[in-house]
């Protein structure tokens, strides 16, 4: 079963503090995102830090999110 994101926090230099329902904490980079055009205005800080939990994963208001196994599998 995969974990589901319950938490998260906006770092800073575009990074997110990811709580998973595993008690698991991780640190994700959109960073990488950014040459996708659906991320590119979270660029701005007040948009970036619109980030909420949406079912398995996370959502920003723009209407980009995450796969829930990427946001898991490529957080350190």
């Amino acid at each position: 079963m995969r974990p589901k994101a319950i938490d998260v926090k906006v770092l800073k230099d575009y990074e997110l503090e990811i709580l998973f329902d595993n008690d698991e904490k991780k640190i994700f980079d959109v960073k990488p995102y950014f040459k996708f055009k659906i991320f590119e205005e979270l660029k701005e800080d007040n948009k970036f830090e619109t980030v909420k939990i949406s079912g398995l994963s996370i959502e920003w208001n723009n209407g980009a999110d995450i796969c829930p196994d990427e946001l898991y599998n490529n957080s350190k």
